[in-house]
Order: C-alpha cells, then structure tokens, then sequence
C-alpha cells in the first residue's frame, strides 16, 4: 500500500506536465504515456520504498520470531537466536548482541543500497 501511495502522489502531478501534454498532442493513447513517459519518473521512489519494505518485513519476521509467533525455533532466524539468548544475557552477553547488531547492519544496508540506487536511477526534470 505505501508504494502504491508513493507512486501515485508522483503520477499525479506528473499528469500535467508538458511532456506528457505533447505525447497526448503526438496521439499517444494513455497506457503508453503512463508506461513510457511517467512511470520511469516514479522508479527511483519505487526502488527506495522496496529496500525500505525488505528491511521492515526483516524486522517484523525478528520481532515475531522473538516473541514467539513467527517461524518456529528449529529454524534459525535472528529473532529465534536473540529469544534463546534471551536467557544468556548475563554469562554471555554476545550470544544477543551479535543477532542484534546482525539485523542493524542488515537493515541499514538495505536502506544505503536503496538510496544508491535512487542516485543512480535519478532522472532529472
């Protein structure tokens, strides 16, 4: 749903501006317009808002894990380490630091690789 909004509040203004009224005048149906000329407008602030979703659904997938309600614990997943060092964290504090910082690392890189992209997939206007 938050792309969709994202890519809509970039279409919208876009519906006005002078390249999309001279591939209407030119006789460009609609699909064609929107396909060719506005969405490539709109990929960067797609690509941003995937790499921002994959890091959010990794910590909702850790937080659930944690508390219990997402994958079950033969799997290892970062929020099954952090819930079994849960009861470590005096004699061996890097049983939860380590999974913890894991997932930090992981999500700012999704973030940094999603901003990289939206400078490199920048089109200016």
């Amino acid at each position: 749903m938050e792309t969709a909004r994202v890519v809509r509040s970039i279409l919208i203004p876009l519906r006005e501006e002078g390249f999309v009224e001279a591939a209407r005048a030119a006789g460009a149906k609609d699909a064609r317009i929107v396909v060719r000329h506005m969405l490539p407008q709109a990929l960067p602030a797609v690509v941003v808002s995937a790499t921002v979703g994959f890091a959010q659904a990794m910590l909702v997938e850790s937080a659930l894990s944690f508390l219990g309600f997402g994958v079950q614990p033969p799997v290892p997943t970062w929020g099954n380490m952090l819930q079994n060092a849960h009861a470590f964290i005096g004699r061996a504090p890097l049983a939860a630091i380590v999974p913890g910082f894991m997932i930090f690392i992981t999500c700012l890189s999704f973030n940094y690789v999603g901003e990289g992209l939206r400078r490199a997939l920048a089109i200016e206007r």
